[in-house]
């Protein structure tokens, strides 16, 4: 085995987590798992990150890992001001996480993916509409970034990036893919996949030539509160954690 490949197969080692990080680390690394499975793996590309609310530090997936082979020991820490020195393994797009954590305080975690639906959607001028409850949820929460399609390496874009968010839930990047923010890990890994979701759904109906209904202003309001409350959220979470543990069956012992 080349030295490589054994920083590839060894989690990275970081200082011990209290018991509320080490739960944190385990969900970061369902999430990613769940979001493999859902068609957001580009290589080793992409993060996920999360922290404890009201901290200054945050856990994120290291840069040689993919989505679908992050673990719990594959998070590692970093600092919201991004003027300390990161780790060896911090991933390119650090500055992102650094720079929407610093202007959100209610966020307490990120996606960042290549999915190809939503990256492609992002390519297009068309606004997200509500073809289907996915689409519903994301009315007047998705916004645009469109200044550069390039990888996120320094601070100045990755603002620029969190100004385009605003209060949003998500931003297309042009050409590059998605963010997607929320209070909890599991609030922004499913509504991830909520967005994939929405794009693919629109783009198909876009395709087919023809003029598409989409969902009353009325019948939105109601889909946001009904079916992407707190309770269905955490249930869908569940239930996608449920499908991880059936095909990946290491994840039982996490």
């Amino acid at each position: 085995m080349s030295s490589l490949n054994a920083v590839e197969a060894t989690p990275v080692e970081q200082a011990p987590l209290s018991s509320a990080g080490a739960k944190l680390a385990v969900n970061l690394a369902l999430a990613s798992r769940m979001l493999s499975r859902d068609g957001h793996d580009d290589l080793n590309q992409g993060q996920v990150s999360g922290r404890l609310p009201g901290q200054d530090a945050f856990l994120i997936k290291e840069a040689l890992q993919g989505f679908n082979e992050a673990a719990p020991g594959h998070m590692l820490s970093a600092r919201v001001e991004p003027g300390e020195r990161p780790h060896p393994l911090a991933p390119p797009e650090l500055p992102l996480h650094q720079a929407i954590y610093a202007a959100r305080p209610d966020v307490n975690a990120i996606v960042h993916s290549h999915a190809p639906h939503t990256l492609v959607f992002g390519a297009t001028d068309l606004d997200l509409q509500p073809v289907s409850h996915d689409g519903a949820f994301f009315q007047g929460r998705l916004t645009r970034f469109t200044l550069t399609s390039h990888t996120v390496l320094d601070i100045e874009t990755a603002r620029g990036i969190a100004e385009a968010l605003g209060a949003g839930s998500a931003v297309l990047l042009r050409n590059h893919g998605g963010v997607i923010v929320g209070k909890s890990i599991r609030q922004a890994a499913v509504l991830a996949q909520v967005l994939e979701r929405a794009c693919r759904i629109q783009l198909l109906a876009e395709s087919v030539g023809v003029p598409y209904h989409t969902a009353s202003p009325e019948d939105v309001r109601r889909k946001q509160d009904y079916i992407y409350s707190d309770s269905s959220l955490k249930a869908y979470w569940d239930y996608c954690v449920r499908l991880v543990k059936h095909a990946d069956p290491e994840v039982r012992a996490w």
